[in-house]
């Protein structure tokens, strides 16, 4: 009995949540987040291999993370977009 009543419990709570779920469409500014998110994680972590490499002008790194972000990701959205932190890329 002590089982079944942990079962019951612990299936409704699932179907609950799938219910609650299910009833939120889904925001398309998440997307455009996570693109967003991805693009300045990378390019942030290409800008410290650059100067790791001897690029001693952050904003010269920058302008070459951007760019190599754009030629190896032009399926994204956000490859497309100017960059927000370094402002707009030829």
């Amino acid at each position: 009995m002590k089982y079944r009543c942990c079962w019951v419990l612990l299936s409704g709570i699932v179907l609950l949540g799938g219910c609650l779920h299910r009833s939120k469409a889904p925001s398309p500014e998440i997307a455009a987040d996570v693109e967003e998110s991805f693009k300045q994680r990378w390019i942030a972590k290409r800008m410290n291999e650059l100067q790791a490499s001897g690029v001693s002008d952050a904003r010269e790194a920058r302008r070459q993370a951007s760019e190599e972000f754009r030629k190896k990701y032009e399926y994204i959205n956000s490859a497309r977009s100017p960059d927000r932190v370094g402002g707009p890329t030829p």
